[in-house]
């Protein structure tokens, strides 16, 4: 039978010490989190001490044409500001910036005052606490000393709450873009994509009565006098073979009708999805086509309108001008947002500001979505469209 060992020694000191240390830990991180806003507050004092110098200084360097280095410094001074207070980065313009290293002198000054009060309430409490030591106060005045001091504490850290409070507020309210900026900024958005919008509309129906007047129109008047001839022939065979170019004409004419009418609007999207109409138009290209469809659900008619004008527009310049062997087309959905992009294997050098990548640019656009284009020289072109699906 083996014998018992209790824990002695060092050993055992460690294992009876340890509930003892987990105590005296947990008591440290409390103490150090109840110190934490003081410590931030006590810093904002001294960094607002650091402020009126630099405003000063920087006052005297914006008349001396100084102003790319005062707003480099206060871009870092705002950075550590907002790395104190435990806010994210915050890109704000210089106005803003220098408004609120004005506005922290406040919080600044508080803070000050707060951290003093709290000082001067530990020299008190250490002058009282002698006094008791050496008998020079009574119990009923070291009851009262206590109780004064305790609401004074508790008003001392309020106060310092009550600064830190306004610092963050200062921050986020003056370095953030307010409501009214944000709405405005949304209207000067709203304007211009409408405005592109319309452009794209009559750059697009310029198009279309290029198309119809150069055309169909020239081909239904040699198409009409191809008739008349045919009418006023009396030979039954020239009659005949100008009846039958007069109908191939015909088909010809339709042919054009219809893609026409399908550069207005897409009809194979009102009978199948996007992928169907897309089929369509790769079946028809002069360049081998491939399609990656990865949608669950189908989108909204405007966002798969668009998605198929970018990809007809895609695969008609890489056909006529990039001389590419294969085109890739992956549309896909995540987050709310559905992503189509396409790549192929041309000699790049595409220009976005073509009136055809600048239309396509303001269709994504009036939906809010982003249209990038990245075509270098002997590089390829990868057009990347996302849109909102809601």
């Amino acid at each position: 039978m083996l014998p018992r060992v209790h824990p002695s020694g060092p050993a055992g000191s460690d294992l009876a010490a340890r509930p003892g240390d987990h105590a005296m830990s947990r008591g440290l991180r409390l103490l150090i989190r109840a110190g934490q806003p003081l410590a931030v507050v006590s810093l904002g004092a001294l960094s607002g001490a650091g402020e009126v110098l630099f405003l000063i200084v920087a006052g005297l360097a914006w008349r001396s044409r100084g102003r790319a280095g005062v707003l480099e410094s206060a871009r870092q001074i705002v950075a550590w500001e907002l790395r104190r207070l435990s806010l994210p980065p915050m890109s704000a313009d210089a106005p803003r910036m220098l408004g609120y290293l004005v506005a922290r002198l406040l919080p600044a000054a508080l803070g000050a005052v707060a951290a003093g009060l709290l000082l001067v309430g530990l020299v008190l409490a250490g002058i009282v606490t002698q006094a008791v030591l050496t008998g020079q106060m009574s119990g009923a005045e070291l009851v009262m000393q206590i109780v004064i001091g305790s609401a004074l504490l508790a008003l001392n850290i309020q106060a310092v709450a009550s600064v830190l409070r306004l610092d963050r507020w200062l921050a986020g309210n003056l370095l953030e873009p307010g409501g009214r900026e944000d709405l405005e900024q949304r209207i000067t958005e709203l304007t211009t994509t409408r405005a592109g919008v319309m452009a794209a509309v009559d750059a697009e129906r310029r198009r279309i009565e290029r198309d119809l007047h150069d055309g169909l129109q020239q081909r239904l008047v040699a198409l009409g006098m191809m008739l008349g001839r045919a009418r006023r022939s009396h030979d039954p065979e020239q009659a005949t073979r100008l009846l039958g170019q007069a109908h191939d004409d015909a088909q010809r004419a339709l042919d054009e009708l219809r893609e026409v009418a399908w550069r207005v609007y897409p009809s194979a999207l009102d009978h199948g999805t996007l992928e169907d109409a897309l089929g369509m138009v790769a079946h028809g290209s002069a360049v081998p086509v491939r399609i990656d469809y990865r949608l669950a659900d189908r989108p909204p008619p405007q966002v798969e309108t668009v998605l198929y004008f970018v990809a007809c527009e895609a695969i008609t310049n890489a056909a006529k001008h990039s001389g590419a062997t294969v085109i890739h087309i992956d549309i896909t959905g995540d987050d709310g947002e559905i992503a189509m992009v396409l790549r192929d294997d041309g000699q790049g050098g595409a220009d976005p500001t073509g009136s055809g990548l600048q239309g396509l640019a303001r269709r994504v656009a009036a939906l809010d979505g982003r249209f990038t284009l990245t075509s270098p020289e002997a590089g390829g072109t990868t057009i990347q469209v996302t849109l909102p699906c809601h």
